[in-house]
């Protein structure tokens, strides 16, 4: 799973500088930036694949598959196979 120090450390900045950066050009730093990249992607393979939801947040980086349910069920206001349901 991406972290803030990775991100930073692979662009060759401090974790602060990135997270200030992106927080004065988008309102959001990088921690919110990369757990809206991981509900995107969560929200494509619920309704493009077949996969289920524990190898969805497999392949997310999650070692939990509840990590991962708590998580996009805080981001969306829906468990992931809800948010399936309701999409597909």
């Amino acid at each position: 799973m991406p972290t803030v120090q990775g991100i930073a450390e692979y662009i060759n900045v401090s974790s602060g500088y990135l997270s200030d950066l992106l927080r004065s050009l988008t309102g959001q730093n990088t921690k919110q930036h990369i757990q809206n990249k991981l509900i995107e992607k969560a929200k494509e393979k619920l309704t493009t694949t077949g996969l289920s939801v524990n190898e969805i947040a497999f392949e997310l980086g999650y070692e939990h598959p509840q990590s991962f349910n708590k998580f996009f069920k805080a981001k969306t206001n829906l468990a992931p196979l809800e948010f399936r349901k309701r999409y597909n």
